[in-house]
């Protein structure tokens, strides 16, 4: 999976494949996708927290495995009293996973270690709105600030001999936890705000104009547009 240099051209070709994945039905080329996203994006040199995050949407689609087979009518494939499991339940949540995790791995290798800045520009540069383009970077820069306060929090909490549990001081301390977190996020946001303006922020970020892509970045763009296509051909077959 050779992304263009272009960052805009990037994020569109991103959007591409996801759109296409998104429309397979056929479980083997679901799986095969998967396989070919995976190996691109070890080929690429993913970094390991990229695929930590993976882990993290891979717990989520676990939930599909322990619901779908009950839920779905169809084949069984073992029964518990009056509970079942159908094979077409089982084959339905090993579809919705591989194409999940095959579009989460192509927005990792796509646009994982990009900064928010730039991610911002070249999303004002396809014409999304300022205010919008200013929310997802500003979201994508102070998330993982806001993660770390969580986490001393907690550690705070630990220190103090806390010890979570299900009862009713543990839900307190979490909500506790919850409300210091946005309390600090939202004076946090004020000292940001403030630090802007006396940089001389006016509600719109300064860019320059980009240089238009390179004729190999329209042919990476285009390559990535035809496999996207290939997919859903194969998939129709």
């Amino acid at each position: 999976m050779t992304a263009p240099r272009d960052l805009r051209l990037r994020v569109v070709a991103a959007f591409v494949l996801i759109f296409c994945i998104s429309q397979v039905h056929w479980l083997p080329v679901a799986v095969a996708v998967l396989a070919w996203t995976a190996v691109a994006a070890w080929f690429a040199g993913l970094e390991r927290h990229l695929w930590h995050r993976l882990l993290h949407v891979e717990g989520f689609m676990l939930l599909l495995f322990l619901t779908l087979p009950l839920t779905m009518p169809g084949q069984p494939i073992f029964s518990i009293g009056v509970v079942s499991a159908s094979l077409e339940g089982l084959g339905r949540a090993t579809l919705i996973a591989s194409k999940v995790s095959a579009c989460v791995l192509v927005l990792m290798v796509m646009l994982g270690d990009v900064e928010p800045v730039r991610l911002g520009a070249a999303l004002r540069d396809l014409g999304l709105p300022e205010p919008i383009a200013r929310l997802i970077a500003m979201t994508a820069r102070y998330l993982q600030l806001i993660r770390d306060e969580a986490r001393r929090l907690h550690d705070a909490m630990r220190a103090r001999g806390f010890r979570a549990g299900s009862n009713r001081h543990t839900w307190r301390s979490y909500g506790n936890l919850i409300g210091m977190l946005l309390v600090r996020a939202l004076e946090r946001s004020r000292r940001i705000e403030e630090a802007m303006l006396c940089r001389g922020y006016g509600g719109r970020f300064p860019r320059r104009a980009q240089a238009p892509p390179s004729r190999s970045d329209w042919m990476r763009f285009a390559a990535l547009a035809v496999f996207g296509i290939a997919v859903i051909g194969a998939d129709r077959l």
